[in-house]
């Protein structure tokens, strides 16, 4: 039996039970908007919004390099287990992979991402 009939099947209904939700919620959602629900409301009081204009692009920045590192330590754990059966051809892919984002990194600190003002 191949082994990716399994994982096609639980794909399927993992596409299936998305579509479903996304139907049930068209069609069982409520249908009339009304402004008290739509409003703002944060700890028993409405909310006055932000009067600062529009929101810093410092708070965008932090998190996409959160992101971004955030996942090379995803793939670093999984490396770092199987690092012997690798061998030498594993470590220079890593190594070429620690570079890349490095380098990355690098340029987001020369440029003052990092920075805090």
């Amino acid at each position: 039996m191949n082994p990716l009939i399994p994982l096609c099947i639980m794909a399927g209904l993992v596409g299936i039970i998305a579509a479903a939700f996304i139907l049930m919620s068209t069609f069982l959602g409520p249908k009339v908007r009304h402004p008290a629900k739509d409003s703002p409301f944060e700890c028993g009081h409405e909310s006055e919004g932000y009067h600062q204009g529009a929101m810093p692009v410092h708070f965008y920045i932090m998190a996409l390099l959160f992101v971004v590192f955030d996942v090379e330590l995803a793939f670093l754990f999984p490396w770092a287990v199987v690092f012997r059966s690798l061998g030498w051809f594993g470590f220079l892919e890593m190594l070429v992979f620690f570079v890349i984002v490095g380098a990355g990194f690098l340029y987001a600190w020369k440029m003052g991402a990092l920075e805090w003002d």
